[in-house]
């Protein structure tokens, strides 16, 4: 059941996070919007409260590990608890590896990867006192199939997925789930930061997915207790092939993946 959830969601002021934040609230559960944008998280927070839910938000910039620790300690004097914890915050950039700015790869590996373990390592203390909690953690396709273009977001998402499958494991006795989540590219103002030329989102345009109905996917998912999904499921067939047949694969599909 979602009625009357705690659900704090990272990266809550657009695209796929303010979704998966509208969903969550027309269910019935308590959102806390975590993002930098003030006036949209403001906004969103406006938006589900005119309809009749129950939100609340703040800014934060996960990068700041000072910042989570005192939202979360905010967090756990309003609400008492968190039931589900979406690392949803993220950021990519499509370039090639040398043409790359060493800058751009530490914002993120920053974000990507040291935020949502700042976060999660906020969080966790209040669902083990409660013995139970969910994880939920947005990784990438690009984690399990790294293209051209796509090297240290993939290398970032990569280190996602190890990172959740480590840890479910480490929690499975302590009553707190974990699930990672492996989308392809969604129709979200992502990829405007991470290609702002456009082309990758003309090229990718067929295979686009609508953040509405991955968000959809990812309540189900947390409902049937999904150790892992992947959007959509023939790229997530893809990945699999892909670790069993790699030469194979690059060969066969080599136009597809260089696609960036």
């Amino acid at each position: 059941m979602i009625k009357d959830k705690i659900v704090v969601i990272t990266g809550a002021s657009s695209g796929l996070g303010s979704e998966l934040g509208r969903q969550y609230a027309q269910k019935g559960a308590t959102v806390v919007l975590l993002a930098r944008n003030k006036e949209k998280l403001d906004e969103l927070e406006r938006q589900i409260l005119i309809e009749g839910g129950s939100a609340w938000s703040t800014v934060l910039d996960i990068t700041h590990p000072e910042a989570v620790d005192s939202v979360f300690r905010e967090i756990q004097k309003r609400f008492e608890k968190i039931d589900i914890l979406i690392n949803c915050a993220g950021l990519g950039n499509f370039q090639l590896f040398n043409e790359m700015k060493f800058d751009s790869m530490k914002r993120m590996f920053a974000v990507n990867v040291m935020g949502l373990i700042a976060c999660t390592r906020a969080a966790l203390p209040l669902m083990l006192q409660s013995k139970q909690g969910h994880l939920v953690n947005i990784a990438s396709i690009a984690g399990k199939i790294t293209t051209p273009k796509s090297v240290v977001y993939g290398a970032t998402k990569h280190a996602v997925i190890g990172f959740s499958d480590g840890l479910r494991m480490e929690l499975e006795h302590e009553g707190i789930r974990v699930t990672v989540v492996n989308p392809g590219p969604i129709r979200t103002p992502f990829l405007k930061f991470a290609d702002p030329s456009g082309n990758y989102a003309k090229k990718a345009g067929r295979y686009m997915l609508d953040p509405r109905s991955v968000a959809e996917k990812i309540l189900k998912a947390v409902e049937q207790n999904k150790r892992e999904i992947n959007l959509p499921r023939y790229m997530g067939i893809g990945a699999k092939l892909y670790q069993i047949f790699p030469d194979l694969f690059e060969k066969v599909f080599g136009t597809f993946l260089k696609m960036k």
